[in-house]
């Protein structure tokens, strides 16, 4: 198997933290402005809304190097174009489309970035997965990330990883890998911390193909300041952890993964059986 490193993204708006996660080995940062319909799917839900802004964007622009800035713009609206133009004038090397459920948004949506930043597909509903087969065969999309939260919201699922365990993941990304497209899966916490540990959810990665996760808010206990992310871990060390797990996973076996795989699974099942109780 070849060897390549795990590709970490961080969500925040702050310039300083932005530059000190991306001195430190975190590959992106990412610039949330998602904001259309994010409540009603999730408000009742313990997530974040990041209420991030275009000048959020440029602030962090300045920040780090060019090629490590992310953007996730809202759902396809009336005002898509206007929007990509203020992202793409603001210096965004990636712009992420989320909640889409048609092939005539990613047709929008393409057509509103024209090349002019590379483009990531959220893949986050039913509908988007079932387009993946047709969609990863476009040169026009660079990459894709399937997004687990609001996957298992639109499926009824009781437990965000539920879609890992039960195949549907392996399943539609399958057409990613054969393309060999490059995508990623979801978030990360910290090793040996997290529902499931993060290590375990580490090997389903490397056992699927995917090559990025966004570090979740238990990653760096939401912190708002560099300050209190100084604090709080030792951050160097955790990205380090991430990464050198992910690459001896890379050493490992077919019949290792699965075994690993067969974890996973045993986890899920006992966390969605102690919620039915």
């Amino acid at each position: 198997m070849e060897m390549n490193d795990i590709n970490l993204w961080l969500i925040t708006n702050k310039p300083d933290i932005a530059k000190f996660a991306i001195e430190n080995n975190v590959d992106r940062i990412f610039v949330d402005l998602e904001l259309i319909g994010k409540k009603e799917r999730q408000g009742y839900l313990n997530t974040v809304i990041s209420y991030h802004t275009l000048d959020d964007v440029r602030n962090v622009r300045k920040a780090i190097p060019v090629g490590k800035l992310l953007v996730r713009c809202n759902p396809i609206h009336l005002n898509t174009n206007l929007e990509i133009n203020q992202i793409v004038d603001m210096g965004a090397d990636v712009i992420m489309l989320p909640m889409w459920k048609t092939l005539k948004e990613v047709e929008t949506f393409i057509n509103s970035v024209s090349r002019r930043a590379k483009i990531c597909l959220l893949a986050e509903t039913p509908e988007s997965l079932s387009l993946l087969p047709e969609l990863c065969k476009l040169d026009a999309i660079d990459e894709f990330h399937i997004g687990l939260n609001d996957l298992h919201l639109a499926l009824n699922k009781k437990f965000m990883f539920e879609t890992l365990a039960d195949g549907l993941i392996e399943k539609t990304t399958q057409c990613l890998r054969d393309n060999r497209k490059t995508f990623g899966i979801g978030g990360l916490a910290r090793i040996k911390e997290g529902l499931i540990p993060a290590e375990i959810i580490l090997g389903e990665h490397v056992r699927l193909g995917s090559s990025a996760a966004i570090l979740s808010r238990t990653f760096h206990r939401n912190a708002k300041t560099l300050e209190d992310l100084k604090q709080e871990m030792d951050f160097q060390k955790e990205i380090s952890a991430i990464k050198t797990l992910y690459k001896s996973y890379q050493k490992k076996s077919m019949m290792q993964l699965r075994k690993n795989q067969t974890v996973l699974k045993n986890f899920v099942k006992a966390i969605v059986q102690t919620s039915e109780k």
